[in-house]
């Protein structure tokens, strides 16, 4: 447990508003279901805090990507369906059954493994078939999934609840790949005994009814990323990071700030020196790039970020406000994650799986406040 009076810098996560977050998607692909991606931790943010106000909230069904995700997820969601995007290692059949987990199963070889150890009668439950539709990254390809429909006792010992595929550009929804991979999708599922099925994450969520099919899985939608970066992000704030400042310094030129001596002062100002750094998820390709807000007021980070610690150019800011022990915001509703990532030329999603163990944590959920 990190002391908030010890610790250089305070995140917060909005419980209530990942909640807002998936009901309004919930809402949207009605009669779909909408499930909850808490994956790498709910993408960093404590899914032992978040999984449980969903589930109360009515969602029925978890996706992680790890076999180690899902027993870690089972004790705080116990009635919800947990699919495990991974699937099955050889020998880990026994602990997917175990702890119920629903293996999404990607290749043929895992299929006829968990086949094999259905048919053992070892009470194995259900599980998904990946179809793969054009990431050639996991799942069965347009051959393989033939192969599997001409063993239909194979099909049948697997048991399988779900048909899934994932879209490669569904945040840019004029992409000729979304149809395509939508109607591949819709083919090569024919070829399977009749089951629901499943292609979207976030940004297919808002393209339209057709690439809902019967379960969406959004993630990044519900921690407040932008599902569609074309457009004004309908998703509510999740996250606000705060580091305190040790120390503001009067600089002048010619002086030089932080290693390397990447940025030099050409006048009077002020400089504040404040306790995150990338050992704390504040990535290092934000020297001389990334902001942060006191008051309202856009800060320029200057000087390269090192491991602990970053510095601004408050020089606009009033002493009064930029002073020791002051916080400044780093993400708020104002600088989002999405603004973050920009900066440091990559996406929300890293942002927010990066951000360390050091920040002091608290889980607002609207009747109460958690923290550690």
């Amino acid at each position: 447990m990190t002391d908030p009076s010890h610790a250089g810098s305070l995140l917060t996560i909005d419980v209530a508003a990942i909640v807002a977050n998936w009901r309004l998607i919930s809402q949207g692909v009605t009669p779909a279901e909408a499930a909850a991606v808490v994956k790498a931790d709910s993408y960093g943010l404590g899914a032992e805090h978040i999984a449980p106000a969903l589930a109360a909230a009515g969602c029925k069904t978890f996706v992680v990507a790890t076999l180690d995700e899902g027993i870690a997820l089972r004790s705080v969601v116990p009635a919800a369906v947990i699919l495990v995007l991974n699937g099955p290692f050889p020998g880990t059949e026994a602990e997917f059954a175990a702890h119920s987990l629903v293996p999404v199963l990607n290749s043929l070889g895992q299929i006829t493994a968990w086949a094999n150890f259905a048919k053992a009668g070892s009470g194995a439950p259900a599980a998904a078939i990946h179809i793969d539709t054009g990431m050639n990254r996991l799942g069965l390809d347009e051959a393989e999934l033939d192969r599997l429909a001409a063993r239909p006792s194979v099909l049948a010992g697997v048991r399988p609840i779900l048909a899934l595929s994932h879209l490669a550009c569904a945040d840019e929804r004029n992409n000729p790949m979304n149809e395509e991979q939508h109607m591949l999708f819709t083919r090569l599922a024919a070829r399977l005994p009749a089951m629901p099925l499943s292609l979207s994450a976030s940004s297919g969520c808002f393209l339209g009814r057709n690439y809902h099919f019967d379960l969406v899985r959004p993630g990044a939608a519900l921690y407040g990323i932008n599902p569609t970066p074309d457009r004004p992000n309908p998703m509510a704030q999740v996250v606000r990071l705060q580091g305190k400042i040790l120390q503001v310094r009067d600089v002048d030129s010619p002086r030089s700030v932080g290693y390397g001596a990447t940025y030099r002062v050409t006048g009077p100002g002020r400089i504040a020196t404040v306790a995150v750094g990338y050992a704390d998820g504040w990535f290092r390709s934000l020297g001389n790039r990334g902001h942060g807000m006191i008051g309202g007021v856009k800060v320029p980070l200057v000087g390269r970020v090192s491991m602990d610690l970053a510095c601004f150019d408050v020089s606009a800011v009033p002493p009064s406000q930029a002073h020791p022990g002051a916080l400044i915001d780093l993400i708020d509703p104002d600088f989002t994650v999405d603004d973050a990532a920009a900066d440091a030329g990559t996406i929300g999603y890293e942002i927010l799986t990066a951000l360390g163990r050091r920040h002091h944590r608290r889980w607002l959920t609207g009747a109460e406040e958690a923290q550690t």
